[in-house]
């Protein structure tokens, strides 16, 4: 099929829409609003590409006036990361939940990766970047959204090979009989089973990413301050400045930009996603969406998904299939056994190359310097511990209310989508100046800017787990006349419970990973800061001291190695074989 451009697909619309169902004002809007979003993203991506070096930094301006270009810059980083994510989901959770020998290697790697503050190697990635494209913003733009994306992707792939490795037999079974293949397989039955979830999980990493966002357009390596356009950097050159007026102006426009995602996107999104629902009887009440009534009436839509599907069937379904079968025909090739034997050696020699390195860089560092980052590392763990305890307290029965009541959910779904996608190291400086007033000390007060951007995680996973109980067992409990401890004993909690599970890993996760912005937090002249090993990385990030830097991240790595063997994973496992539906 000849690749066909935008006006060509337009005038095939004319010719293949069916007359009965003329065009009407949906198409038009659906047309217009298409060519905005197009427009506007080659516009905002054209910047993306201006010169750029260490002595030639893009201006910055605290004029009001910017905020609309610095908020469209910020929400493309966005997207580019979510879909990269996205992709990145599919194929790792996938392969995860089928391999069992690569079960046991890439699931630790998750809990590791997640884990790993993004900041701890910002510097490299911002330096490796840079070099692959000298004399170009575009360096600094892709490290932005590599860190954007390393903070939405677990979040997402653990929930994804959740579904993968609890899908009911009966389904599976039913696959079988119907002899699907690879594709179909994960478009007609995977994809679908962990839609809900997946689509919960993916607002909490699209929220999440803001986090990041903002951390990553005002970075500060290697001695060096680089700002990128965007909402992140203006907050922090608003809050270096002392500048009250601007933060506010900041702060307004991303309630703005998280609402018109929200409407515009994530509401769609939650609407077409319950004919998934794993359920024998029709819910009362479904989730409900402007956006998406516009959508369904609009023929245009309705060709482009037509033309996608024939385009996607004819230049990638079909050459995947004869690879498959190619691939199979050499399954006992023996030149294709020694590529990867050849390829697996060349990746072990890399690793160790990498862990050679970082050897001596800390063989640098002095034995009382060694144990010191051990025990700022226990005193971390403390925190995550209590920041993911008091997040499950409240999160627990609040996602279980807002995710069995259809009627309350649309109405806190976008208050907690704000409150889950605003960044909260924006608020920090606003915190820091009630910390100094009041005389609280980071020590504790660290606890509280962690769970700002760690509850969530656990909230949106259990609203998931509540709106994915089908609605036939929510009848039972009726017709059985349980009482409401009978009904969260022996229906809500076990189906919340994988969810539930799922959410505090991440939450843990993500809490390392903000410690390294909440043990250490600044306003005008004043720091404030927590002994911890997210103050110590963010400190040596900052000096560009390598040996601390390198040596804090692996104390981290092992600490949360160890608590996830020793409770997250057990807990995952007692999940998979007892608390999902057969």
């Amino acid at each position: 099929m000849p690749r066909l451009g935008l006006l060509t697909v337009l005038r095939n619309i004319l010719n293949n829409v069916n007359m009965r169902n003329k065009f009407g004002w949906a198409d038009v809007l659906v047309i217009c609003l298409l060519l905005s979003i197009l427009y506007a993203a080659a516009k905002l991506g054209s910047g993306m590409r201006v010169p750029f070096s260490p002595e030639r930094h893009p201006a910055l301006s605290l004029d009001p006036i910017w905020l609309p270009y610095y908020a469209g810059r910020s929400l493309l980083r966005m997207f580019i990361a979510f879909a990269a994510s996205l992709l990145f989901t599919f194929v790792y959770g996938r392969i995860a939940a089928y391999n069992r020998i690569a079960e046991r290697v890439m699931i630790p790697a998750i809990d590791i990766l997640q884990s790993v503050p993004v900041l701890g190697f910002l510097s490299a990635t911002v330096l490796a970047f840079m070099a692959l494209f000298p004399g170009s913003l575009l360096g600094v733009e892709c490290a932005s959204i590599f860190a954007i994306f390393t903070g939405q992707v677990w979040n997402m792939t653990f929930s994804f090979y959740h579904s993968l490795a609890t899908i009911p037999r009966d389904l599976n079974e039913a696959a079988k009989m119907n002899r699907l293949g690879a594709w179909h397989r994960f478009s007609k039955l995977e994809v679908s089973y962990s839609m809900i979830g997946l689509v919960w999980n993916s607002m909490m990493s699209f929220g999440g990413g803001w986090f990041f966002l903002a951390a990553s357009e005002s970075i500060s390596v290697l001695n060096q301050d680089i700002r990128l356009p965007g909402i992140g950097s203006y907050m922090a050159l608003a809050a270096d400045e002392g500048n009250i007026k601007a933060i506010v102006y900041a702060i307004a426009t991303m309630i703005v930009l998280i609402v018109v995602v929200d409407q515009l996107f994530w509401r769609p999104i939650i609407a077409w996603s319950q004919k998934f629902k794993n359920e024998q009887t029709e819910a009362g009440e479904a989730p409900t969406s402007w956006v998406f009534d516009i959508l369904k009436r609009a023929q245009f839509v309705r060709f482009l998904n037509r033309y996608f599907r024939t385009l996607f069937h004819d230049w990638v379904l079909r050459p995947f299939a004869k690879g498959a079968r190619t691939a199979q025909s050499q399954r006992r090739s023996p030149v294709r056994s020694v590529a990867q034997w050849a390829i697996g050696l060349i990746a072990a020699a890399l690793v160790l190359k990498y862990v050679a390195e970082g050897v001596l860089e800390i063989v640098k560092l002095s034995w009382n310097e060694i144990v010191h980052v051990v025990v700022l590392g226990l005193l971390t763990a403390l925190r995550v511990f209590v920041s993911t305890i008091l997040a499950v307290i409240w999160t627990l029965p609040v996602g279980v209310v807002i995710g069995t009541n259809p009627r309350l959910s649309r109405i806190a779904q976008p208050i907690v989508q704000i409150l889950a996608s605003f960044p909260a190291n924006m608020a920090f400086p606003i915190i820091a100046i009630v910390y100094v007033k009041l005389g609280i000390s980071l020590e504790i007060g660290a606890i509280p800017l962690m769970m700002l951007g760690t509850q969530w995680y656990v909230l949106f996973n259990v609203i998931a787990g509540a709106m994915a109980i089908p609605s036939d067992l929510k009848e039972a409990t009726v017709i059985l006349k349980l009482t409401r401890f009978q009904t969260w004993t022996k229906l809500i909690l076990p189906a919340v419970f994988p969810f539930l599970v799922t959410g505090c890993i991440t939450a843990s996760g993500g809490a390392w990973n903000a410690s390294i912005v909440s043990e250490i937090v600044s306003w005008k002249n004043n720091d404030l800061r927590a002994s911890g090993l997210g103050s110590f990385i963010a400190q040596a990030t900052t000096n560009g001291n390598w040996p601390e830097i390198i040596w804090g991240i692996i104390v981290m790595c092992l600490l949360v190695v160890i608590v996830n063997r020793l409770i997250w994973r057990r807990l995952y496992a007692l999940a998979e074989k007892k608390y999902h539906l057969e």
